[in-house]
């Protein structure tokens, strides 16, 4: 099988490369877009700032492929956030995937301290949209109450049709949404132990 990573000025990726190695699998990094179609999987991960990481994109027709890829996809943290319509983050227009605008968290106690940052619950929205089943394949052999980790200060909002996973800082929020063949996740699975190699392990093990 074929998994790429979409190689572009973001953080983190070498820790998703590795997650991918524990599978078993040698991930190809690669921002060449004939590589990213004939692939059997893409993952678009990365940490970093929305104006400067979709100015890189554009420049080099990323945007473009990532648009029109038609194999799964899956965003992390950053990439979850630029398959978005808009994000307050630099006031940038992003790929456009999934019809929400990304926002800024606003502290409403003394106590919430910007960027979240920790292991978070994860709530698994049963809304039966998936091939008859109650909750999406990502998440296979997850329950709620599973712990995955997040680093962010900005978030989607909740989607009555495209958040797959939710749960709570400061309000509840889409952990994860889905729409078609495109994934994402806010947290980072590549950091999130156990479940986190699970959602990997489920991402590859898709149907396409």
């Amino acid at each position: 099988m074929k998994v790429s990573i979409v190689k572009y000025n973001a953080g983190n990726i070498f820790s998703v490369i590795n997650a991918v190695k524990r599978l078993g699998i040698e991930p190809i990094l690669t921002d060449d877009k004939e590589e990213l179609q004939t692939s059997d999987r893409v993952i678009f991960p990365g940490q970093g700032e929305a104006s400067h990481a979709m100015d890189y994109l554009r420049a080099r027709g990323l945007d473009e492929v990532i648009r029109s890829l038609r194999q799964p996809v899956l965003g992390i943290c950053i990439g979850q956030q630029l398959l978005c319509r808009h994000s307050e983050e630099g006031d940038t227009d992003c790929i456009g995937v999934f019809p929400m605008d990304v926002k800024r968290f606003v502290p409403t106690r003394h106590e919430d301290k910007i960027p979240q940052m920790g292991w978070n619950e994860l709530m698994i929205n049963e809304n039966g949209k998936l091939d008859g089943t109650n909750v999406s394949p990502l998440f296979r052999g997850l329950s709620d109450g599973d712990f995955v980790y997040f680093v962010h200060s900005y978030y989607v909002p909740l989607h009555e049709e495209y958040t797959i996973a939710q749960t709570h800082f400061t309000l509840d929020y889409s952990a994860a949404i889905q729409k078609d063949n495109f994934f994402a996740t806010q947290f980072h699975p590549e950091k999130s132990g156990r479940v986190g190699e699970r959602i990997l392990r489920n991402f590859i093990e898709l149907d396409r």
